[in-house]
């Protein structure tokens, strides 16, 4: 090839200097800085709300644990049905029982309403009676609940009565006893909802219809509605 044939070799401009930086505008300069500001102001926000939310979700649970209401404690104290063990008890039959409700908390209180309780056999209501009106219940404080039913409290006929000696000549008669009230939790100044408490004791009397050992003193589960 001959060198006329050759392309033609650009050569750089007389005043191109290959060591020479490009200079940015000074608004160019103002827009990195506002966006770097930017930047660490809005990192700082996060980091100080995430900060926030962490020592109040702290505090909140320190709080629940300090204030977490424990549910009323009640427990069958005594339950007998003393006709039970006698020849002609059937007219004079009435059931006397007594049950504890303990409040464990350190700092709530219970609001109650109007406590009632009733006696049930075989899943039939076969008694029922007001025991307590409204009152509130100090924290660490227990409260005995007492009832005696009879006459147009105790719903027993002639029937019913046979099977209860009839259960007896096996060894025991079983009996649920229900304890139901409004209830309200109180923390210092605030007051929580009416809930519907039930306390479910089941209960066994034997030959002579006192209650039984292994169900004296026996924690009744509760629940509310």
């Amino acid at each position: 090839m001959n060198t006329s044939d050759r392309l033609p070799v650009r050569q750089p401009a007389p005043n191109a200097n290959p060591n020479l930086k490009r200079h940015h505008t000074a608004r160019y300069y103002a827009h990195r800085v506002h966006e770097s500001l930017t930047t660490r102001v809005s990192k700082i926000v996060c980091a100080t709300l995430l900060i926030i939310v962490f020592v109040l979700g702290i505090v909140a649970f320190i709080l629940w644990l300090s204030l977490r209401p424990h549910r009323p404690r009640v427990f069958i104290s005594d339950f007998s049905i003393p006709a039970l063990g006698q020849p002609s008890g059937f007219d004079n039959a009435q059931i006397i029982f007594k049950v504890t409700a303990r409040n464990s908390n350190q700092h709530i209180g219970f609001y109650y309403g109007k406590v009632e309780g009733s006696v049930f056999y075989k899943d039939i209501r076969i008694g029922y009676i007001p025991l307590l009106d409204p009152f509130y219940q100090e924290p660490k404080n227990t409260t005995i609940m007492s009832g005696v039913l009879s006459g147009a409290t105790l719903n027993v006929n002639s029937q019913r009565w046979t099977e209860f000696l009839y259960a007896r000549t096996q060894g025991t008669v079983i009996f649920r006893l229900d304890i139901t009230a409004s209830i309200q939790f109180k923390v210092s100044t605030w007051d929580s909802h009416h809930h519907r408490m039930h306390a479910t004791c089941d209960v066994g009397v034997g030959s002579d219809g006192s209650i039984l050992a292994i169900y004296k003193n026996k924690r009744c589960p509760v629940y509310f509605t």
